[in-house]
């Protein structure tokens, strides 16, 4: 069910059943008006969305956002993860407006498509989540996950002059080479054009700072975005300590920086997998409801 209050204002995303999409209302801090969403062509066969695979990414989906919340990665109700229904191209997993990171379940997960229609889950992603994912995944096909958060460090970076790492540590070296900044921030994503104008601004990056806003992480499974996202936090929070000293930060050599990028990419598909894996363990014995 949508949380209290969900009937408060009208949004233009549509509910699909057995034919044509109709239109739902639920609360949104943000509504999406119908003028800026095409409705989806009508589908004559309505898609299995109860596969293994999809089953699968919703959990481990939702484990990525209740340990999102236990690291203190979302800001209230107004983060956003989402990641390509298996299967189905032009279809999404998203988080659905009004919870916190740490109620959601794996069957709480909506199903978008790029036109708007939530075609499975209760309730509607926050405007803002779809606009910026919607234009992410349709623009960016190698974006098959998009985890895009306020987490505390990462934005405080983001809100500095100039680039907001240093590659002062090892682990920063991670995602050398592979962020980008959108430094042209525009205010609230309240439309596709601005979905647009973000994506892109993205390139062949991975890892998005936006200027005065946030970080999206950009990745081709849950695993490797989930490994990104915890790693870049863990780098911005170390680098912020050093600054506070008052000290000069010392960058690494381009060159060792370089090699040690290389070296450290080698293993993490498989490491950001054991990552997944070890989160999924941990909240199998401590929180196993998210897989509900």
């Amino acid at each position: 069910m949508a949380p209290a209050g969900a009937d408060a204002q009208a949004s233009a995303l549509y509910k699909a059943g057995s034919s044509r999409p109709t239109k739902v209302s639920f609360a949104m801090a943000h509504s999406l008006h119908s003028s800026s969403s095409t409705p989806a062509p009508f589908r004559s066969n309505r898609p299995d969305l109860a596969t293994d695979a999809i089953r699968t990414a919703r959990e481990d989906l939702a484990a990525c956002f209740r340990m999102a919340a236990r690291n203190g990665f979302e800001e209230g109700i107004c983060n956003h993860f989402s990641a390509v229904v298996p299967g189905h191209d032009d279809l999404f997993l998203v988080n659905p407006y009004g919870y916190a990171f740490r109620e959601l379940t794996a069957s709480t997960l909506l199903i978008c498509d790029f036109h708007g229609n939530v075609l499975d889950g209760e309730g509607v992603p926050e405007a803002t989540a779809f606009y910026i994912h919607a234009e992410m995944h349709k623009r960016l096909p190698r974006a098959k996950v998009a985890f895009h958060t306020h987490m505390p460090y990462a934005t405080a970076l983001s809100m500095t002059e100039g680039d907001p790492l240093i590659w002062a540590g090892q682990t920063a070296l991670k995602f050398y080479g592979r962020t980008a900044v959108d430094r042209d921030y525009n205010g609230l994503a309240l439309d596709n054009r601005e979905g647009a104008r973000i994506a892109s601004a993205v390139g062949d990056a991975d890892i998005v700072f936006m200027k005065h806003h946030g970080v999206m992480v950009l990745a081709p499974t849950i695993a490797e975005a989930w490994d990104d996202l915890y790693y870049l936090e863990r780098a911005a929070e170390v680098q912020v300590l050093a600054m506070s000293t008052g000290r000069k930060v010392l960058p690494v050599d381009p060159a060792i920086a370089a090699e040690t990028y290389k070296q450290m990419r080698e293993g993490d598909s498989e490491s950001a997998r054991l990552h997944l894996a070890a989160i999924r363990r941990q909240l199998d014995a401590e929180e196993p409801q998210y897989r509900h």
